[in-house]
C-alpha cells in the first residue's frame, strides 16, 4: 500500500526495494524557504542495518501489510523475549534487536502490540507510559524551586530518568517508554 511521507510514524514497516524495514526515528522538517521534506531512520529487517532516507512531503512509500496482534510478555531468557498471544495461546520468542532500547520497560504480563508479516514478528509496540518505582534519588533541597529544578533518579529498571525534587526514593512515578521522561506520580 503507497501512503505519503508525511503520514508515516515510528514503529511503522516500509518495503524498501523488497526488503522490510521499521522506522526507528522520523522527523517532518519545514524550512522556511524550499521543499518540506520527511526524515527517517529505518532498520532493515534481514540484516539490521540502519539506514537515512530522505523523501520530499508528498512522495509516495511503499508501507508494507502487517498484522497487529496484542500478546503478553512473559520472560526473556537466552533465545530472547518470549510473549503469548492473548487469543491463541500461541508463543512467540523475539530476539533482543526487536525489542531495541524498549527492553527496560517490558514487565511480566504487560500487553504489547507485535506487528507479524507473513507470520514473521517484525516490530513491537508496548503501551505509552509504564508504573516503575525510583530505587535512588538525591534528597531535595528546602531552597528549590519545583518548576526550574528537577533532579536524576535511578528507576527500578536501571534506567536514569530526571524527575522533580519531591519525588523520593521509594516513590512509584509514570514515565514514558519512549524516551524514559517522567510523567507523573502513579496513583496508588
Amino acid at each position: 500500500m503507497r501512503v505519503i511521507a508525511s503520514s508515516l510514524r515510528k514503529g511503522n514497516i516500509v518495503d524498501l526495494d523488497g526488503k522490510l524495514g521499521v522506522i526507528m526515528a522520523i522527523e517532518n522538517i519545514h524550512p522556511g524557504k524550499g521543499t518540506p521534506v520527511t526524515q527517517m531512520d529505518v532498520r532493515r529487517i534481514a540484516d539490521g542495518v540502519k539506514v537515512s532516507l530522505r523523501y520530499k512531503t508528498t512522495d509516495q512509500v511503499e508501507r508494507a501489510f502487517v498484522e497487529d496482534r496484542k500478546h503478553q510478555f512473559m520472560y526473556e531468557d537466552g533465545e530472547g523475549f518470549h510473549f503469548m498471544n492473548m487469543e491463541s495461546y500461541d508463543q512467540v520468542a523475539l530476539p533482543a534487536d526487536i525489542i531495541g532500547d524498549q527492553a527496560p520497560y517490558l514487565q511480566p504480563e504487560m500487553e504489547v502490540t507485535i506487528s507479524m508479516h507473513d507470520d514473521t514478528p517484525v516490530a513491537i509496540e508496548l503501551p505509552p507510559k509504564a508504573v516503575l518505582e525510583v530505587v535512588e534519588t538525591e534528597p531535595s533541597i528546602k531552597s528549590q524551586t519545583a518548576a526550574s529544578s528537577y533532579k536524576p533518579a535511578v528507576l527500578s529498571n536501571g534506567v536514569r530518568t530526571m524527575v522533580p525534587p519531591f519525588v523520593t526514593t521509594g516513590t512509584k512515578i509514570v514515565v514514558m517508554t519512549a524516551d524514559g521522561s517522567y510523567v507523573e506520580r502513579a496513583k496508588d
